[in-house]
């Protein structure tokens, strides 16, 4: 019984563990790409127009 439990509860637990290490894997990609599109467009007149 205490299997059937434990099955139960990961099951409930499964998507939120999932959906917030998808959206912490989304927020470092992000961040990599922000800084890398800063990176390779600075100097250019277009970046501060981006608000």
């Amino acid at each position: 019984m205490p299997g059937a439990i434990a099955i139960v509860v990961i099951l409930l637990l499964m998507p939120v563990i999932v959906g917030t290490s998808m959206a912490a894997l989304a927020f470092v990609f992000g961040q990599l790409l922000y800084k890398d599109g800063e990176a390779r467009n600075e100097g250019s007149e277009l970046v501060d127009l981006n608000v």
